[in-house]
């Protein structure tokens, strides 16, 4: 039985998800489509998203698709024309992407942002949410990290979101947008891209293991995260876009478990599972990477009656369960 994250009636809703072919958005999309949401619109232009996300979502009735991309405000405008609520995932991910093109971060994540926000607001969309990014803590050192103290950005991603936080700010401010922006953790799970030039760290481990080829770990493994597992994120999406907490609009949320592991940790939990004695290489630090990460979570528990569902052993358990299908095919 899949958990419930409302208590309200979804049938007379519709929802927008952008980035809906991807990752979270996917998820995101299924768990209102499963609970019986009116409409649920994804926009993608498969940048990093997958048919096959939107061939899971298209078995439901209420789903609707639009191949279109943020940058364009036509397209936004269409998107969220009769929607109720957002949520905003699309993004170009990836520290080491916005290193190696920071143009086109800046195009999709702010300027598509932007097309969004305005788009929200001329079709008087009753809330939010977007996805920012654990990245805007920077070179701010202090663990847990809260909400309301962050450093100098180490990435142009990282300024990219932080600049999404600014405009959320001022569109709440200007327009009366009820806006809520979730600071992603390390989210991770079945569905993420287990190839590409930036796949994510999880799938590209269990590849490795299974098949014996070079697994690489940056700097010393030692470096720690928050690994957040997706339905957690699903989770903050649903109770963000759905609350009637006058308190809880307007505000930027750690999205975590409040927990952190090492690289080295992740590594050789997964190759305890895949009973597997492979090791990993080890190679130069990345540039832009925070060195540890971990969530102070209290903010969203109180606001937003967030807690976590899935802690990082069990949710690894199933997402290496799904990847090792995917790679023994």
């Amino acid at each position: 039985m899949s958990l419930i994250f409302h208590t309200k009636d979804l049938s007379n809703s519709s929802f927008l998800i952008t980035g809906g072919a991807g990752f979270i958005g996917s998820h995101i999309a299924e768990y209102l489509l499963k609970n019986g949401a009116k409409k649920v619109r994804v926009l993608d232009n498969f940048a990093n998203g997958f048919q096959s996300n939107i061939d899971i979502l298209s078995t439901y009735p209420a789903f609707e698709f639009i191949e279109g991309d943020i940058r364009d405000a036509e397209t936004c405008k269409q998107a969220c024309n009769g929607i109720d609520y957002v949520s905003h995932q699309a993004a170009l991910g990836s520290v080491p992407r916005s290193i190696a093109d920071p143009v086109s971060s800046a195009a999709v994540n702010v300027s598509g942002f932007v097309n969004m926000l305005k788009a929200a607001v001329d079709n008087n969309v009753k809330q939010f949410v977007y996805a920012s990014s654990s990245s805007v803590y920077g070179d701010e050192k202090t663990l847990p990290k809260i909400e309301s103290r962050v450093g100098n950005c180490l990435s142009p991603y990282a300024v990219t979101k932080k600049t999404n936080e600014l405009y959320a700010e001022v569109f709440a401010n200007t327009y009366g947008l009820k806006i809520m922006g979730f600071r992603y953790f390390n989210v991770f799970g079945p569905r993420q891209d287990p190839d590409g030039q930036y796949a994510a760290v999880i799938p590209l481990f269990v590849k490795g293991i299974l098949h014996r080829t070079p697994v690489f770990i940056n700097g010393d493994g030692k470096q720690t995260r928050d690994f957040t597992f997706v339905e957690n994120a699903v989770q903050i999406n649903v109770k963000g876009m759905l609350t009637d907490n006058p308190d809880a609009v307007n505000k930027v949320y750690n999205v975590a478990i409040g927990e952190n592991f090492s690289v080295n940790d992740l590594y050789n939990k997964c190759r305890e599972h895949l009973q597997s004695d492979f090791e990993p290489t080890y190679r130069e630090p990345r540039a832009g990477d925070i060195r540890d990460s971990l969530a102070d979570i209290s903010l969203a528990k109180s606001l937003l009656d967030y807690q976590p569902t899935k802690r990082f052993q069990d949710g690894l358990i199933e997402t290496i369960n799904f990847f090792k299908k995917v790679y023994t095919k």
